[in-house]
C-alpha cells in the first residue's frame, strides 16, 4: 500500500503542485481514508519529501541508462532532456517551484542531490565530446558544468521566467542550443545542425 500511495502521490503533486495537493484528494483518489495513508506516513511533508525523492531517484537512474548507451554526446544532452521532461510531466504545475516555495528544505536537499548527479553527468558528456573532437578544446570543464547546472535551475525560477509567458519545454530547448552553440567545435556544430534538421 506504501507504494501505491508514492505513485499516486507524485502523480497528483507533479500534475496538481506539492501545494495544491492534500492528503484528502490523495485519499479520495485512491479511494482509502486518510487514516490509512497516516499509517504509513506521519504528515504531509513527510509524503511530499519521499514522492520527491522518489521522482529523483527515478530520474536518476533513467539519466545513468542513457549514458550507458555511450551516443554522441551532443544526441546525449537532447536524449536527457527528453526523459526528463516526459517524467515531470512538462512541469505544468512547477513542482520545483512550489517546493523552493512550500517545502524549503526539501527543496534545499533535493537541489544538493540534483547538483551532485548532474554535475557528474554533465563532466562525463564534456570529457567524451572533447575527446571525440565535437566540443572546443579549450572549454573548463568543471566551470562549463558548473555553470550549465546553474542555468538549468535558473529556467525553473518563476521570478525570471514567468511560466505565463515561458513554456518549459521551450526554455529547454532554447538552453541546450546556447549552451551546445556555446562549446562545439566546427564538427559539433555540423552535428547539431545534422541532430536538427532530423528533428524537423
Amino acid at each position: 500500500m506504501k507504494d501505491e500511495i508514492i505513485l499516486k502521490s507524485t502523480d497528483l503533486f507533479l500534475n496538481l503542485g506539492f501545494k495544491s495537493v492534500t492528503m484528502d484528494d490523495i485519499a479520495h483518489e485512491m479511494g482509502i481514508s486518510k487514516k490509512t495513508i497516516y499509517q504509513h506516513f506521519k504528515n504531509k511533508t513527510k509524503l511530499v519529501e519521499t514522492t520527491a525523492m522518489h521522482v529523483f531517484n527515478k530520474i536518476a537512474n533513467g539519466i545513468d541508462c542513457i549514458c550507458e548507451l555511450d551516443k554522441n554526446p551532443i544526441e546525449e544532452v537532447y536524449e536527457i532532456k527528453r526523459f526528463v521532461m516526459l517524467h515531470l510531466k512538462d512541469e505544468k504545475s512547477s513542482p520545483q517551484y512550489q517546493l523552493q516555495k512550500y517545502y524549503p528544505k526539501i527543496y534545499s536537499t533535493l537541489k544538493r542531490k540534483q547538483f551532485e548527479k548532474m554535475l557528474g553527468c554533465v563532466k562525463r558528456n564534456l570529457e567524451r565530446g572533447l575527446s571525440q573532437g565535437i566540443y572546443r578544446s579549450s572549454i573548463d570543464i568543471d566551470f562549463t558544468a558548473r555553470l550549465y547546472f546553474n542555468g538549468m535551475i535558473s529556467l525553473k525560477d518563476q521570478d525570471i521566467f514567468p511560466r505565463e509567458d515561458f513554456a518549459m519545454s521551450t526554455l529547454m530547448n532554447n538552453y541546450l542550443e546556447y549552451h551546445l552553440r556555446g562549446i562545439c567545435s566546427t564538427k559539433g556544430l555540423e552535428t547539431l545542425t545534422l541532430l536538427h534538421t532530423n528533428i524537423k
